[in-house]
């Protein structure tokens, strides 16, 4: 299989099938879905079971660890595809854009980040505070750590093999394993991307982002960008 798509979920019976039927009319790049749920009451499953035949492999994978964390690294570990994309369980407005991912990943690009704050990306909806420090820390990160993307914190991303086999996660909550892989790579001088990608705040289920949970571990890779870039620290991770 050239793509995983793991799709890390909590009680999305109402936007999963949405979703599916997404990446089925706007993906060609041949894939399969990684379902990762937490546990067998999650009336996701309930959805997928009345699914009919998607024309791709579905793959439900119990979490492993716990929350939405455990859930992307469970899928990971699971996933033997050349690449893995990390998707959101209600994101169905974005499937057109993951086979210019995959191409960019052809390319030689070892993350392929989906950005919001390029020309043809957006962010709509989001409470003024999250928007707020998440825009402050994007343009600090590319401007003055210099990442090379313009959306550092959004967990929608592609992964190559390499990523994920040779740079280990340490981080143990939320999606902050994005950012960590992301400045990793970067300091390892591997080839970053971005694509231009829209966010809008959902309308159903309920969002696992924990602003104030994860700040302080976010803090941690936000740093590490910076010591990458000022303090002479490239080439080791």
């Amino acid at each position: 299989m050239e793509l995983d798509i793991i799709i890390p979920v909590y009680n999305e019976g109402d936007n999963i099938i949405p979703v599916l039927d997404a990446l089925k009319n706007g993906v060609k790049t041949p894939f399969r879905v990684l379902i990762c749920y937490d546990d067998e009451n999650d009336n996701t499953l309930s959805a997928l079971a009345s699914y009919g035949d998607p024309g791709f492999g579905i793959l439900k994978v119990r979490n492993r660890g716990k929350g939405p964390h455990g859930a992307v690294v469970t899928g990971f570990r699971e996933s033997d595809a050349e690449a893995a994309l990390v998707l959101p369980a209600d994101d169905t407005y974005n499937a057109g854009i993951i086979d210019r991912m995959f191409e960019k990943f052809r390319d030689g690009c070892e993350i392929v980040a989906a950005s919001r704050f390029i020309p043809g990306g957006c962010m709509k909806g989001a409470p003024w505070k999250k928007a707020l420090l998440v825009r402050a820390s994007a343009f600090t990160l590319h401007h003055f750590a210099r990442l090379p993307v313009h959306d550092p914190s959004n967990g929608f991303r592609l992964f190559s093999r390499r990523t994920l086999d040779q740079i280990p996660i340490e981080s143990s909550r939320g999606f902050i394993y994005s950012i960590e892989l992301l400045v990793k790579a970067h300091r390892l001088g591997w080839k970053i991307c971005e694509v231009p990608a829209k966010w809008y705040e959902r309308t159903s289920g309920k969002s696992r982002f924990r602003l104030g949970d994860w700040m302080p571990a976010y803090l941690r890779w936000y740093f590490y960008a910076f010591a990458t870039t000022f303090l002479g620290k490239k080439g080791k991770i």
